[in-house]
């Protein structure tokens, strides 16, 4: 499919693979988008931008480096950086389209349904995309996808003016005639409400009281201040709404000036934030946010998972709003014929942004339009796309990646870059199809999909590689071994009891089965494998602790679902301690914090204790409560009067014993180290497994225990 792509200061057009409907989203076929011309264009120059200016515009992003930098070397974190700031990203966020698919655990849209879409990152300018059911609403009977495509800037508009809680009669100015602010006041109008519009360009002046503006003001030839005071009858406006996008904080000083003892300041757009404490005190001022498009906005239950709010508490969702502009716009209570529009086909993408950029051509906005409607010239996209023709080394392990995330991007594909004499990065599948893309052409890849049966399907795949979210992981293992491949797949193996079920009745049912393997990497670092060198000769049992500061993350974030952090992460420490005792575990305990305040969480607050059967004890201490500047990981071997301390996979030290004592200047964990056996398995015919099959199992089934 066609989609539009920000890199580097400039849009382009660009194939990539069509997404694959979710479970929980519905598939469009985008019939129109609209192109922001505020945020989109500011995200433009911000692309083109360096490294450093970049740096000094988001001065919070420099810290993340910096304490990336201490656990990682910075030629690395450089990297990292640069590789996600000239990759590109999608852009768009305002659609209308025509359902062709939905998800199996969606219930209120049916193929065929005309449907308008909202969302950025989701909602993009491209042929096909997969939309959550919150994010998209049902367009009125009679009303153009044309008009509809307006749909999220519309919902801007529309909670701006219910941030400003105004009642009829009441003054009201828009600072600021774009689009919003033009969509602004004629909502304002039908709402009873005496408007008054600013602006520096006469055009958008004019059509601002051609749609319901009862006064103009442009600070250039008037002063506004005055004009809106003379007005409103000498005390000023209710409400300013500011809907202009500048750098400066003059015009917000200007609005907090024009309004009336307690009125308020609604921002919308963007503005420049040096109060000044004598703006506001005097008549106490409320300086008010307006979110975007409403309740709901970046908060994950509501837009991904699908959680409406209770209409008798939140009574205009962000979604709520989208169907009263279109209902609107439906009833003509609303008029964009007035508005200044241009449309452009999609594949002249590149050229409508350059209008929009263009001071003295531009349009309020530009629409793009994607020509066929009809459901039935939609029903098979090309998911696949091949980007070369290289041969193929046939004494290389082809690897399919699924699931492109940060992880598998940072750590794992530099690694099998490393290794490009064992291993081949053959295929990409990733839910999203231009990051997919992005990955296979920088490693070249043969190909890139969002279909996963393509990966299965395909004979010349060696070793299927999963990087996904940890909810899927059991699934597409079981689909991969099914589909007879051998499978690495990082921690968790599952999630819930019945899908370890279900996988260790597939190899009790299996003669010959395919190489599974979990990426437990700790056990394959070199200071792992020099202490077991030492514990492998002790005579009687260990005695081990292990402590990991796992630092505190957001209790909304997805990693505490699915079992959480326990089976997502300590897995890999209760594997490690199988590693070394190298037997089952006979018993687990485990206790945990009881945080006073909800700021922290039990569930990844935890000291456990393992037995196992030769007699040895493992207690391990998970917490989330410590300083993330402290060492992540620390951990005690204690036996036969002897003492090993490996300090965060940097350092390791003996006490009693006369160890090889290593050091390296960032932590090594071993994940190029697991690759190594994996390759060594997989060429001698997966006789002998990186780990063994029992100890994934029991590292997986002890996890479920201490959840």
């Amino acid at each position: 499919m066609f989609q539009a792509i920000v890199k580097k200061g400039k849009v382009f057009g660009e194939e990539v693979p069509a997404p694959k409907v979710s479970e929980r989203n519905i598939l469009v076929k985008v019939v129109s988008s609209c192109i922001s011309a505020g945020t989109e264009t500011a995200g433009i120059k911000y692309s083109g931008d360096a490294l450093i200016k970049r740096a000094l515009k988001q001065p919070e992003n420099v810290r993340k480096v910096i304490d990336m930098a201490k656990s990682d070397h910075i030629a690395n974190v450089y990297r990292k950086v640069k590789s996600k700031v000239s990759e590109g990203r999608p852009t768009g966020y305002s659609l209308s389209g025509v359902v062709i698919a939905t998800g199996n655990q969606v219930r209120g849209f049916k193929v065929g349904d005309k449907v308008a879409a909202a969302g950025a990152g989701i909602a993009n300018h491209a042929e096909y995309v997969d939309v959550p059911e919150n994010l998209l609403v049902k367009m009125p009977i009679g009303l153009s996808f044309f008009k509809a495509s307006t749909v999220t800037l519309g919902a801007i508009a529309m909670q701006g003016v219910r941030r400003a809680d105004l009642k009829m009669g009441e003054f009201a100015v828009v600072y600021g005639a774009g689009l919003i602010g033009l969509l602004t006041i004629q909502m304002l109008r039908i709402s009873g409400i005496r408007v008054a519009a600013i602006d520096i360009d006469e055009k958008r002046l004019e059509i601002a009281s051609e749609v319901g503006a009862r006064v103009t003001v442009n600070p250039k030839n008037d002063d506004s201040i005055a004009t809106i005071m003379n007005w409103s009858n000498g005390f000023g406006a209710d409400a300013v709404i500011f809907t202009a996008a500048t750098k400066s904080s003059d015009p917000l000083s200007q609005s907090l000036k024009m309004c009336r003892k307690k009125g308020s300041v609604i921002i919308v757009g963007g503005s420049g934030m040096e109060i000044k404490r004598e703006d506001m005190y005097v008549k106490e001022l409320d300086l008010l946010m307006s979110t975007s498009y409403g309740p709901g906005r970046y908060d994950p239950n509501y837009e991904e998972k699908g959680l409406d709010y209770p209409y008798g508490y939140v009574r205009w969702t962000e979604n709520r709003n989208m169907v009263e502009y279109l209902r609107l716009l439906n009833k003509d209570l609303i008029n964009l014929d007035k508005l200044l529009f241009e449309k452009y086909p999609i594949q002249n993408v590149s050229e409508a942004f350059e209008i929009l950029q263009n001071s003295e051509k531009r349009p309020l906005s530009v629409i793009l339009d994607y020509g066929d409607s009809v459901i039935e010239n939609h029903q098979n996209q090309d998911r696949k796309i091949l980007l070369n023709d290289k041969p193929i080394k046939n004494h290389n392990i082809n690897i399919a990646l699924i699931g492109s995330g940060n992880f598998a991007v940072g750590m794992h594909l530099p690694n099998i870059k490393k290794l490009s004499n064992k291993f081949t990065l053959y295929a990409v599948m990733n839910k999203t199809g231009y990051k997919g893309k992005v990955v296979a052409q920088q490693y070249g890849a043969r190909y890139v999909t969002t279909e996963y049966n393509d990966i299965l399907n395909d004979e010349r795949v060696d070793l299927v590689f999963i990087t996904t979210r940890h909810d899927s992981h059991a699934e597409l293992v079981l689909k991969s071994l099914k589909a007879g491949k051998n499978t690495f797949v990082e921690k968790p193996l599952a999630v819930k009891k019945q899908q370890l079920e279900d996988i260790k009745l597939l190899f009790e049912n299996c003669n010959s089965p395919p190489v599974l393997m979990v990426g437990f990497n700790r056990r394959f670092s070199k200071y792992a494998k020099e202490i077991k060198n030492h514990t492998d000769r002790r005579i009687n049992p260990l005695y081990i602790h292990y402590r990991m500061n796992a630092g505190h993350i957001p209790l909304d974030h997805w990693i505490h679902e699915n079992g959480g952090r326990i089976i997502g992460e300590a897995c890999h420490i209760i594997d490690l301690m199988t590693y070394f005792t190298g037997c089952r575990i006979t018993a687990v305990s485990c206790d945990e914090l009881s945080p006073k305040t909800d700021a922290f969480s039990s569930s990844d607050n935890k000291s456990i204790i393992l037995k196992y059967e030769d007699g040895s004890i493992a207690s391990i201490d998970y917490f989330a409560v410590g300083n993330n500047r402290y060492p992540k990981e620390y951990m005690e071997v204690h036996f036969d009067q002897k003492t090993i301390v490996l300090d965060n996979y940097k350092l390791i030290k003996g006490y009693g014993v006369k160890i090889k004592e290593l050091s390296s200047k960032n932590s090594q964990k071993g994940q190029l180290e697991e690759l190594e056996h994996l390759h060594q398995t997989l060429i001698n015919g997966g006789s002998e497994w990186p780990i063994p099959f029992w100890d994934m199992i029991q590292t997986t089934a002890v996890s479920f225990l201490l959840k």
